[in-house]
Formats: structure tokens, sequence, C-alpha cells
């Protein structure tokens, strides 16, 4: 009973401290006002990087218009996926590979640059088995969708600190 007695006022006590401190929870990232009507322009406007970066801005508060209508521009300068052998059997057949997701973005905002060109990359590693090729090509898919989701939250962040 005693001990019911003084949870709840450090529970209350723990959260204003928390809250006073700036801690978040990771998800939905402020974006700066400039940047609530923006127009993106992509390299592909189907690649993993664009529709995970949209839904993220989207969730963010940002609204995706047209040029004309946009205060600001983020331009994806360059988004690629790249494979690299890192090591491999005895018989010279790779075991693991390594997968970089690299993007390129810059914002311009009422007539300057808000960001500069900047490079973004993240990269994994994962197993190769020959003898479970539809699964491990599976994989190779469901990581490089996970790393786009991941890079663009990285990117997000990145811009909800532009003044």
């Amino acid at each position: 009973m005693r001990a019911t007695r003084w949870f709840k006022p450090c529970l209350l006590l723990l959260l204003a401290t928390a809250g006073g401190c700036g801690f978040q929870l990771q998800g939905r990232q402020i974006l700066p006002p400039v940047l609530e009507q923006l127009s993106l322009e992509p390299v592909d406007r189907q690649s993993d990087f664009t529709r995970a970066l949209r839904a993220t801005l989207t969730s963010s508060g940002a609204t995706l218009v047209e040029d004309s209508r946009a205060t600001a521009q983020v331009r994806i300068l360059s988004d690629e996926v790249t494979e690299r052998v890192l090591s491999v059997d005895a018989r010279n057949i790779p075991t693991d590979y390594e997968l970089t997701y690299r993007v390129r973005v810059q914002v311009r905002a009422q007539e300057r640059e808000m960001l500069p060109a900047e490079d973004f990359e993240l990269a994994r590693i994962y197993s190769f088995d020959e003898t479970k090729l539809l699964a491990k090509e599976r994989e190779k898919v469901v990581l490089r969708e996970a790393l786009a989701r991941d890079l663009a939250g990285v990117v997000t962040r990145r811009l909800s600190t532009l003044q």
C-alpha cells in the first residue's frame, strides 16, 4: 500500500523531467514552417527512398505540392543502391554482401539554399546461401526497403534542424 502511494507522484515527476529536457519519442519530426508546403523533385519517382521520404515528410506535417505553390524544394540529386561482395567461400562463391544505399539531397527555400547538396548513406551486411536463392533475394529486397526507410528518417531529422 505504501509503495503505490509514492508510485504515481514519482512517475509524474519522471515524465515531467523527461519532457522538460527535450526528450521526445522517435517518429514524427517537427519541420520548420518554411518546409510546410514543399515540392519533392526526385531523380526516380518510384525508388524506395522517394516513396519512404514522401511518407516520412507527410507524417511530419509537410504538404507535398506542385512546384509553383511550394515554399521550399527538396531535390534528390542522386539515389542509388550498390552491392559489394565482402567474402567468398573456398569455391569462390560469395557468402557475404554489403548493401549500401546512398542519396544526395539539396533544399532550397525563399530564394536561398537552406541545405547545400549533402550526401546520406547507410549500409548493411547480409549473408548469401546459393541453396536458398529465392529467400536470399527476398531478404535483399526487404533490406533495401528498410535502408530506404531508415535513410528517409535520417534526412527528415536533418531537415527538422534547418532554420
